[in-house]
């Protein structure tokens, strides 16, 4: 089994933040030790012949011309439009 030291423990503790009681440092001592047990284990796992799996849906990014498109319509006639506008730019109420 991997020791880990209740100074271990405590300074996991520190680093998040948290405030541990003596009873917790042990439960959470003999946790982590399992934890770091299991992982030793995976470790001896020989992987040399499988494949990193990177994806598992195949999706792949979809890309399209950045292209504007003003659909025939110039910003002059769509601000002509509004309700109330100033300096080429819509005015709207306040909304708080």
């Amino acid at each position: 089994m991997t020791q880990i030291s209740r100074d271990d423990v405590q300074h996991l503790a520190q680093l998040s933040a948290l405030q541990l009681g003596d009873d917790e440092i042990d439960s959470l001592q003999t946790d982590i030790g399992n934890i770091l047990e299991y992982v030793n284990q995976l470790s001896e796992l020989d992987t040399s012949g499988v494949e990193p799996t990177y994806q598992l849906t195949d999706l792949e990014n979809v890309w399209r011309a950045d292209v504007v498109d003003d659909y025939g319509i110039n910003r002059d006639d769509l601000i002509a439009l509004a309700p109330d506008s100033d300096k080429n730019q819509i005015k709207v109420p306040k909304v708080l």
